[in-house]
């Protein structure tokens, strides 16, 4: 049986799809070898990579810091718990308008206008003032992150239609060492930088500004003379041979414009793809703001603690790289998110028993518990035909899936302040994972949402 990437390439055969079709700034899938095309695709690289790493320091550095800015604005542990919760109401309720963003304006341009977001948010909330401020600079940073999410996988189906499972394993390795690096470096460095936690909050941003550029020199570059013809010719398939007259191009146009609109809530898959995508994330925004307070109330120091939320992310950035490329090549996804489950249940069994005893073990569990986000990364790629499908599921996933995982970090938090301990939030994290398995395994069935919206 071919692979899904191989198949993904037969399948994709008009860069429009990817987001609904062509926007002003588009530039074409490198077809050829020239020089500009080689140049443009080592940028897109390099963008990819660069906008992955910014995709969580935003949130795991707050984590390392949670009880620090607590006491600095004097939060509650409700409050706290809703300051964890914003992340997924953002990424809902922002990541909606993505596709439709990068109708209008192109992928790349949205994605430069993210980057350009999180750098401001990041830069002004440690000191716009009161926790109102900080939540204001928190959801301007994660605007941001939210359209990014969505288009990192349409840019990866966009540009390397066979290599989806190689290059969102690169993209999900880069996310999770820059989630990792957060955790870990964030408190000596804030200790580096005079002990002020808005210090070391706001450093964060000069990573970010970086991400700007390539994507910056992408759009300038796409909006060179020389490649208008290229963006015309791309518009529609069988319209794309030089020569093809004008009139050809405006029918194909048409035609396009007339094809029906995926209806992706009659999808099953969709809707199960959905779930499993709030679960996962309900785990993960509950182990990056509160799995160092665990650690933490259970008399392990604050650094050890950011240590331990560092080795629980940088168990992504092998098995990011591993897991997308392994489930490319398998007809069904099941087993490996029964696997992930599994560490998942062991690592809270250890939080709930002895956390401080075999700390190192569970932080590495959790760890490969969280890989189940590239693979739901994976799995958008691998359940839609058409790169419209892709930017449509990837929409609907991640937007419903935030739109799930919102409650789960407030209650964490509720539930902790009103137990006086971590018993009951642990046993919540626990069985959450019973149904996110149930469903990944429905998600992961070999099909695609363009076939069950159809029927």
């Amino acid at each position: 049986m071919a692979s899904e990437e191989t198949r993904t390439l037969k399948s994709t055969t008009n860069i429009g799809d990817s987001v609904g079709g062509p926007a002003a700034g588009d530039s074409p899938v490198p077809t050829g070898k020239s020089p500009t095309h080689a140049w443009t695709t080592r940028l897109i690289v390099v963008g990819i990579v660069l906008s992955a790493l910014n995709l969580r320091p935003a949130i795991t550095s707050l984590g390392a810091l949670l009880e620090e800015v607590r006491d600095g604005l004097g939060m509650s542990g409700s409050v706290a718990g809703l300051l964890t919760s914003v992340p997924p109401l953002c990424f809902a309720v922002f990541g909606v308008m993505a596709p439709r963003l990068a109708r209008r304006f192109g992928p790349a341009a949205v994605v430069c206008a993210g980057m350009v977001l999180i750098t401001t948010g990041l830069l002004i909330r440690p000191y716009i003032g009161g926790t109102a401020g900080f939540l204001a600079g928190s959801a301007l940073a994660l605007m941001g992150i939210a359209v990014s999410n969505v288009l990192m996988p349409v840019i990866v189906k966009r540009w390397f239609p066979d290599r989806v499972g190689s290059m969102t394993g690169l993209y999900s390795m880069a996310l999770a060492l820059g989630t990792a690096s957060a955790a870990a470096v964030t408190v000596p460095m804030t200790d580096a930088l005079g002990g002020s936690w808005r210090s070391g909050l706001a450093v964060w941003a000069a990573l970010a500004a970086a991400a700007v550029l390539p994507w910056t020199a992408l759009v300038r570059h796409r909006e060179a003379p020389g490649e208008q013809p290229s963006r015309a010719r791309e518009r529609a398939d069988g319209a794309s041979a030089p020569g093809t007259s004008r009139a050809t191009r405006a029918r194909a146009r048409e035609a396009e414009q007339a094809r029906p609109v995926l209806r992706i809530t009659r999808s099953r898959t969709a809707w199960a793809l959905a779930v499993f995508f709030g679960l996962q994330a309900t785990a993960a925004y509950i182990t990056m703001g509160w799995m160092p307070q665990i650690f933490r109330d259970a008399g392990v120091s604050a650094g050890t603690a950011g240590l331990l939320l560092a080795v629980t992310m940088v168990m992504g950035v092998p098995l990011a790289f591993v897991i997308p490329r392994v489930a490319t090549r398998l007809p069904r996804q099941g087993p490996v998110v029964i696997a992930l489950g599994v560490c998942g249940l062991a690592g809270y069994a250890g939080l709930y028993l002895a956390p401080a005893g075999g700390a190192w073990a569970w932080a590495v569990l959790l760890g490969i518990a969280n890989c189940s986000f590239p693979l739901a990364l994976t799995m958008v790629g691998m359940r839609a035909r058409t790169g419209a499908g892709v930017a449509q599921l990837s929409a609907f996933a991640q937007s419903t899936g935030y739109l799930i995982s919102i409650p789960g970090p407030l209650l964490v938090g509720v539930l902790y302040q009103h137990s006086g301990g971590w018993g009951l939030p642990i046993a919540l994290m626990a069985g959450l994972m019973v149904p996110q398995m149930a469903v990944g395994v429905l998600a992961g069935r070999n099909r695609t949402v363009e076939d069950e919206a159809a029927r």
